[in-house]
């Protein structure tokens, strides 16, 4: 697996991701998304939901970090071991999981959900977290790579307008293990801050994969704009 690692470091992980209700919620459609992003030079995808995993896992041949969105809790991002095992067996090489403190769904221990993909489908786990504690706990528990996903977007941290750089360098600092920048990384100078901050590799979704969002962007600003 070392060459897994090896192959996304320093590089771009397109995360290739519709919300529910949206024109894009297609595996066909994410499948297309994930081969355009593999010409454009990504080093590796992240995708969502099993039917997108084994669709984009056919056609692309990059390192694939899947997940499962499940639930209404706080802990909906691959939240039980169950979902883990499954988004393995739809051929994610790496498994992201929360890896946050909450309590999980099937009250398993953090460390517990990922000895388990490790024994049963021999995938790596990418842990999804919110702060540097967490993220030190769940190297500590063995881990293989540690993302500041959830920084911003749990009850207990604050939301910016950019990435979290200083999370980012405060991990690297303190972990053995890769650290993942993950989270509103909206522009290419964002992304080389994020790999000179000490992220092992950068992972961006909305900037490149989302048009609702980037048409409102600049929707916003045309219409916020002091016409002449």
């Amino acid at each position: 697996m070392t060459e897994l690692l090896d192959a996304i470091r320093g590089g771009l992980v397109v995360s290739c991701q519709a919300y529910p209700g949206e024109p894009m919620r297609n595996p066909d459609t994410m499948c297309r998304v994930a081969q355009a992003a593999s010409l454009g030079g990504a080093a590796g995808i992240r995708a969502q939901g099993l039917d997108d995993i084994a669709a984009i896992r056919a056609v692309v041949d990059l390192p694939l970090i899947g997940l499962w969105k499940d639930g209404d809790d706080d802990v909906f991002i691959t939240p039980t071991l169950e979902h883990a095992l499954a988004v393995a067996k739809a051929g994610a090489h790496i498994v992201a999981i929360d890896g946050t403190a909450r309590s999980r769904p099937d009250g398993l221990s953090l460390a517990e959900v990922i000895r388990g993909i490790h024994e049963f489908t021999g995938a790596l786990v990418m842990a999804d977290c919110a702060t540097l504690e967490e993220g030190i706990a769940a190297a500590a528990s063995g881990a293989d790579l540690v993302g500041t996903t959830l920084a911003g977007y749990t009850a207990y941290t604050t939301k910016g307008s950019g990435p979290d750089l200083d999370l980012v360098a405060k991990l690297a600092a303190a972990v053995d293990v890769p650290v993942v920048a993950e989270g509103r990384i909206h522009t290419p100078q964002q992304a080389a801050a994020a790999i000179n901050a000490g992220a092992w590799t950068v992972v961006v979704g909305t900037a490149i994969t989302h048009p609702t969002t980037i048409t409102g962007w600049f929707a916003t600003a045309i219409a916020t704009a002091n016409i002449q």
